[in-house]
């Protein structure tokens, strides 16, 4: 079981309503680990559920950073997706789409929940879209935050930028005949700091990086890389959005200009997709809106939860 400090004593439950409090609950055959807070709306008012990306990563951090905020309106919670922060592991090793979508539902049961409102970051944000596809009559509105909707579009964004910092680093590594713009950015990564890489394409600013590295080492959790690997061995590499038609509820489509591992223009082009979605680019932003203009962020999004029926 993956083991990570936490700073709050957990309530180990079967089943819980949706009231304020941290919980450990075995739900799709996994023991994950979700929060709620916030102030509790009228009965009628969805709650929000935050979805994180990494893929991997946690919740502790929007939580930290903006959650905050947000809980001033709304009740929230937020959930450390399977194998992932305080989460446990799937014995079976499956991380596959399915299987968190699946996840997705069961917790809903769980709490007892009508209709949520989807807010998901990065990975979260496509998890949260594919949700509402197959469950269009459980969701009141979704804000997708530098969601990944066409991988193709993004890797092509990832190679520009390895070409612009490493210049014939591509074209040196390349093999004959290969065609994965994903396979080669990442083997021509092999032997340089990958990781300061991924930095560079997600933080404009760095100054949000070492925000971002200091609420990290608050928290005490890390990326296992565990469910990164198994989802980018399989189904991200060809992942492509394709059911905007079954989308029956506003999305918030946010996305910063200087989002290189996403690309701002797939961002665009899946809001011109979604019936009735709304972009908002945000001009100072990398791949973290919420964390680089938190201000903004949190006016966007309270403006659009509270336009929602």
């Amino acid at each position: 079981m993956l083991v990570a400090a936490c700073t709050h004593q957990a309530v180990l439950t079967d089943k819980q309503p949706l009231t304020v409090g941290e919980y450990q609950s075995v739900i799709n055959g996994v023991r994950l680990y979700y929060r709620v807070a916030g102030v509790e709306g009228p009965e009628w008012q969805a709650p929000v559920l935050f979805l994180h990306g990494g893929p991997g990563y946690n919740s502790y951090s929007f939580a930290r950073l903006m959650g905050a905020r947000l809980e001033k309106s709304r009740r929230m919670v937020y959930l450390d997706q399977r194998g992932c922060g305080r989460s446990e592991r799937p014995w079976d090793g499956n991380y596959g789409m399915d299987a968190q979508l699946a996840d997705l539902e069961a917790l809903r049961e769980t709490l007892g929940v009508e209709r949520w409102v989807l807010m998901g970051h990065s990975l979260g944000a496509t998890l949260a879209l594919e949700y509402a596809t197959r469950h269009p009559k459980r969701v009141a509105g979704v804000v997708y935050v530098s969601g990944l909707s066409d991988s193709a579009a993004s890797f092509a964004t990832w190679k520009k930028e390895l070409e612009r910092q490493y210049p014939g680093r591509l074209a040196m590594t390349e093999l004959p005949g290969e065609h994965s713009d994903y396979e080669r950015v990442m083997r021509a990564l092999r032997g340089l700091d990958a990781q300061d890489f991924f930095n560079q394409l997600q933080f404009h600013d760095t100054t949000y990086l070492r925000m971002q590295e200091a609420v990290d080492a608050e928290s005490g959790l890390r990326n296992t890389g565990e469910l990164s690997r198994a989802m980018f061995a399989t189904e991200l590499p060809g992942y492509r959005f394709a059911a905007a038609e079954r989308v029956r509820t506003p999305v918030l489509v946010i996305g910063g200009r200087h989002d290189a591992s996403i690309g701002v223009d797939s961002l665009v082009a899946l809001a011109r997709a979604l019936p009735g979605a709304t972009f908002l680019e945000y001009e100072r932003s990398g791949h973290f809106p919420y964390l680089e203009e938190a201000d903004r962020f949190e006016k966007d999004v309270t403006r659009f939860l509270a336009s929602l029926p």
